[in-house]
């Protein structure tokens, strides 16, 4: 069994690149609900308000490396988008939700840190590990 660990940054990255395409499956594969009057309702699933948190905590890994690395890198990006490709089929409104929720996180941080700092350092480790841990609790909560 693997614990996670100060000081082992590289491990936590794996485990919640890991966890990422396990926590964009969809809950259930039932069919959208039909609202009343015929449209389609976008119900929230059981999990979205951890996917939130999920979007945002990527949003702000995303700025926080790219400002304490010497290379571009746009993983946590890509990420963020297989989770909207895989979530918010055909929900506009759960797209836009979660693209809010990355962005107010990758905002966040642009307004405090403009330079790296071992504050900035501690934070985006701080982020990962609050990642590693959502995406495990949503994996294994709701993951099919």
């Amino acid at each position: 069994m693997i614990h996670n660990r100060p000081g082992r940054p590289l491990l936590i990255c794996m485990a919640l690149a890991a966890a990422f395409p396990a926590a964009a499956q969809p809950a259930a594969s039932a069919p959208p609900v039909q609202a009343p009057g015929g449209g389609n309702a976008e119900l929230p699933t059981p999990y979205d308000q951890q996917l939130s948190r999920l979007a945002e905590i990527l949003g702000s890994i995303d700025y926080l490396r790219n400002l304490c690395s010497p290379t571009r890198e746009d993983g946590w990006r890509g990420d963020m988008q297989q989770l909207l490709d895989t979530e918010t089929k055909r929900e506009p409104e759960r797209k836009e939700r979660l693209t809010a929720a990355f962005n107010r996180g990758y905002r966040s941080f642009a307004s405090v840190y403009t330079n790296c700092t071992t504050q900035a350092l501690v934070a985006e480790e701080q982020y990962r590990n609050e990642g590693a841990t959502l995406a495990t609790e949503i994996t294994a909560r709701f993951g099919n």
